[in-house]
């Protein structure tokens, strides 16, 4: 009978199994059986691995403190998602048991979810995707709720986190107008109250709204029942009144995270104290107060992961009290921890390239910096910055290295006798007892690892003993103990073999010896014995006086060359902290040493006028004497008249650097370029630390450019970007940097269809006989053969090399049949050799001067393609047109003479039939000066 019954049972269950498992049927049994399913097997492993990849972001979350610290944590966004691709495997595990929740346990039946565990579904694959960073289709999950269940128990919280992806999205004022209608519809002031502040708390921070934002961050704070949010939510509520200036404030909200002891995360805590300690009063405070209690920070054990920024604190604490000494040895501790805070590294080392900066350590500050640029991103504005200090700074360290030298050196050859040979002895001692600490120094490092094998040879018998073991089962549970993978024991076995065989050399049968008794001798220590011998013989010439009184010039010649090298380098270190660093106090040192230093003459005026200059800055008193002092002892000086604002005469103008600097430019619109070249380099000379002197520099840099290409114009206009980059010619110059130079660069033969040819016959001395008979008959041939089309010119390649070029042949076949006729008939008989070429590679030589290069083609290196950069509309108003100037008629006309010797751009006009073929210029070989009329135009 029980049988029986067990089967019917058994059945009547099998039966009822059945008919719940189906998701078609809208019955209790199935609505019951479906939700107990989904709740606790699929959703549930589902939310495990949400919680454990939420764990993983805490972990491997790094916080910029150095900003204001976002709501929510989240992964990092400079990682780059590649299709299929998911960040966080428990977020992708988490997606896969809420899509198997959806399939397999939905019951959709009449247009309506019957499973009361599909919202609870729906909201863990929103959250999975969200936490990946797929904020559209997080987006539809969370909507899925809204619009298919709205009377789900899950909609405030499916509300909340479709805002949240619409923060993610950057569609903030929608968040915050959804998030306000939601607050008004919460009843109860709860948890999921205290996420919708939060939430509205980062939307009104996206937007800059930072009062809006902390007043809803207050909300959060008072509601959310996690410690964590709360110790998080009332740190950034410091950073926010930080920022709007309430400094009271900041200081209770890092205290109020402080209290919270070990309920806070200790990263919290640790650096709500930092913040804290950033707001001490230097001038006020009680500093021996403050140092003790921030010692005590360091000195506690579970500050330990904190070291580095800790440290870093405490070095900013001596940085501005001005004690550089504990500065550096605590920016040094901070380095020594390794952070993973690449920011915290490089302002570490900024800080100490500044502190040696003004030290006037140049070179090691230049190091430091070299560091900071290492772990700056390359695409800010500090890096930029910092980039452009230190190239700033090789010509600092040059010029303070000869000025230091220098002044060591006079300074030494102006002392007797007596005081040289005693300063010399004080000098040999000092490196005497430099020498004996690093001898000593040497010595307890090869002692040490004398003992380090030591050592090994006595425990080598216990790890053969342990090999042994090892074979019966025994293994070593640490590190393989083959001799080959232990470097100590290598080492050791080294000096073993070294004392019983000697040096031998790597060869075989190397026990045998070759013509002499072998003998077991240790030969380092005959070697040593050796070294002692000759150490009697030999005297360190660094240890005698006379070594260094060798060097020391005596001719008064010699005194005077390092005097002058001397003071011209102070002068342009004065130029260059005034100009470029904009130190206005070591400007005044660099420059009031010069003038005591009895520099000469053209150095004194334009010293006292910087001095001028530097002084109506920082001390107003002295700019007033220094200007009566340049009124009363050089009236007639352009620097008097610029001062006492008086006319010019007639013969200080050719003093005048404006006068000068017009002419100049006239000779360059002319192209005469040979010319130019030869007189903008004394007027540089000659008006140095004059206001219009990057205008020369640019002036050169373009002539440079027409006569040596396009390389040598690149270093003239880096220099003059670099050595005056707040004037107007500093700037253009780094936009043609930017702009034109890696365009004329791209450059290259055969790059466009040729449209027109060139002859080039070589004409580098226009008074040669040959040279004038060629021109001669060229010119006869197009005369008599009514060539009408073709012009000639005679063109500048380089400084002592020109072209005599016929123009304006229509193909490669016309080229060679010119060229044929001035050979062989016998009116012209031309022998000396040609050069067809096409119009576009002519531009390409005149640019590059690689006329090598386009002869024999196996030289040709083709460079990379030009990549257009986007424009900058602001700069290029101010530029007009600088970079990429147009065909104008009211340009300067050309000289139209065919002795105008110019590079061509390479294109044939109308109008180049009198003798200039190149009156037009191509827009993008432009290598242009200021011009005098209008300084901001190329």
């Amino acid at each position: 009978m029980k049988p029986t019954i067990f089967r019917y049972l058994l059945a009547f269950v099998f039966v009822a199994f059945l008919i719940a498992c189906s998701t078609k049927k809208d019955r209790l049994i199935n609505r019951k059986f479906q939700a107990l399913n989904t709740e606790f097997n699929v959703l549930h492993n589902g939310n495990l691995s949400l919680e454990a990849g939420l764990k993983d972001i805490v972990v491997n979350y790094g916080d910029n403190y150095w900003e204001t610290l976002p709501i929510e944590r989240m992964q990092p966004e400079e990682e780059e998602i590649l299709p299929g691709q998911n960040k966080n495997a428990n977020f992708e595990k988490a997606e896969e048991k809420a899509t198997k929740a959806i399939q397999k346990r939905s019951m959709l039946i009449g247009g309506s979810e019957k499973n009361p565990q599909m919202d609870e579904a729906y909201l863990l694959l929103g959250k999975a995707r969200y936490y990946d960073r797929r904020y559209v289709p997080a987006l539809e999950a969370f909507n899925y709720i809204l619009y298919k269940n709205p009377d789900s128990d899950k909609i405030y919280e499916a509300k909340i986190w479709r805002e949240k992806t619409n923060v993610r999205l950057e569609n903030d004022g929608l968040a915050i107008n959804n998030l306000t209608k939601l607050l008004n519809d919460i009843k109860f002031k709860d948890q999921t109250f205290a996420d919708a502040n939060a939430t509205l708390a980062q939307a009104y921070l996206n937007l800059e709204q930072k009062d809006s934002a902390i007043s809803k961050l207050k909300q959060a704070i008072s509601f959310t029942k996690k410690n964590e949010e709360k110790a998080r939510y009332r740190f950034i509520l410091g950073q926010l009144f930080e920022t709007v200036e309430q400094k009271d404030s900041a200081f209770q909200a890092y205290q109020s995270v402080i209290d919270m002891k070990r309920k806070s995360p200790r990263q919290y805590v640790v650096h709500a104290q930092i913040k804290q300690a950033q707001q001490f009063d230097y001038a006020k405070g009680d500093t021996l107060l403050f140092i003790t209690e921030y010692n005590k920070l360091i000195d506690d054990r579970e500050n330990r992961p904190y070291l580095d920024f800790l440290f870093h604190q405490k070095a900013l604490y001596y940085d501005v009290q001005g004690n550089d000494q504990q500065a550096v040895f605590n920016y040094n501790n901070s380095l020594d921890y390794q952070s993973n805070d690449k920011y915290l590294m490089a302002s570490n080392y900024r800080n100490m390239a500044e502190i040696y900066f003004d030290q006037a350590a140049y070179q090691t500050s230049g190091k430091y910096l070299d560091s900071t640029l290492v772990l700056l991103n390359q695409r800010t504005r500090e890096f930029k910055s910092i980039k452009k200090k230190r190239d700033n700074l090789e010509d600092v360290i040059k010029y303070e290295g000869i000025a230091q030298r220098n002044d060591s050196i006079i300074n030494i050859v102006s002392l007797s006798s007596e005081d040289k040979t005693a300063y010399f002895e004080d000098y040999i001692a000092s490196i005497k007892k430099q020498d004996a600490i690093a001898i000593e120094r040497e010595k307890s490092l090869k002692e040490g690892r004398e003992n380090e094998a030591n050592n090994l040879s006595s425990t080598g018998q216990n790890q053969m003993a342990f090999k042994n073991q090892a074979s019966f089962g025994q293994s070593n549970p640490k590190a393989s103990t083959f001799y080959f993978y232990n470097p100590s024991s290598v080492e050791f076995g080294k000096i073993e073999f070294a004392k019983r065989w000697g040096k031998r050399s790597a060869e075989g049968n190397w026990r045998l010896a070759k013509g002499k008794k072998v003998y077991l001798v240790d030969e380092e220590s005959i070697a040593e014995n050796d070294d002692e011998k000759t150490e009697d013989k030999k005297v360190d010439l660094r240890y005698t006086v006379d070594f260094y009184l060798g060097q020391l010039p005596t001719s008064q010649k010699e005194i005077d060359s390092i005097a002058k090298e001397r003071n011209y380098a102070y002068y342009q270190l004065g130029v260059i902290y005034k100009e470029k660093f904009k130190e206005y106090q070591l400007a005044a040192d660099r420059l009031e040493i010069l003038l005591k230093s009895r520099p000469e003459e053209r150095l004194i005026l334009p010293a006292m006028y910087n001095l001028y200059k530097i002084y109506e800055i920082i001390d107003p008193a002295k700019a007033v004497a220094m200007k009566d002092s340049i009124v009363t002892q050089f009236p007639d000086s352009r620097y008097a008249q610029i001062l006492g604002k008086t006319g010019t005469s007639a013969e200080n103008l050719i003093d005048d650097p404006d006068i000068v600097y017009n002419n100049i430019f006239k000779e360059y619109e002319a192209g005469d370029y040979r010319k130019v070249f030869a007189a903008v380099e004394p007027a540089i000379e000659k008006f140095t630390g004059e206001e219009t002197l990057p205008k020369f520099e640019l002036l050169k840099a373009s002539v440079t450019g027409k006569i040596k290409g396009v390389f040598e114009y690149k270093k003239g206009l880096n220099y003059v970007a670099l050595t005056y980059p707040n004037s107007e010619e500093g700037k253009e110059a780094e936009l043609l940097l930017s702009d034109n130079i890696p365009y004329l660069e791209s450059l290259y033969f055969d790059q466009e269809e040729p449209t027109s040819f060139k002859i080039l016959y070589k004409a580098d001395n226009l008074d040669d006989k040959k040279t004038k008979a060629v021109i001669e008959k060229v010119t006869k041939f197009i005369k008599e053969r009514n060539q009408s089309q073709l012009t000639t010119s005679i063109d500048l390649y380089l400084i002592d090399k020109n072209f005599f070029v016929i123009h304006g042949l229509r193909d490669e076949e016309y080229a060679n049949g010119v060229v044929s006729i001035l050979k062989e008939f016998k009116d012209y008989k031309i022998a000396e050799p040609t050069i067809i070429i096409s119009s576009e590679n002519y531009k390409i030589i005149q640019i590059r001067k690689n006329l090598e290069e386009y002869l024999d083609p196996s030289l040709r290196v083709i460079p990379p393609p030009y990549v257009a950069k986007p424009k900058q509309p602001k700069r290029a108003e101010t530029r007009q047109e600088i970079v990429i100037p147009t065909k104008n008629k009211n340009n300067p006309k050309q000289s139209q003479g065919n002795n105008s010797m110019r590079p061509p751009d390479g294109s044939d006009e109308k109008n180049s039939s009198k003798g200039n073929p190149n009156s037009s210029q191509n827009p993008q070989s432009q290598m242009l000066p200021p011009s005098p009329a209008n300084p901001k135009k190329g």
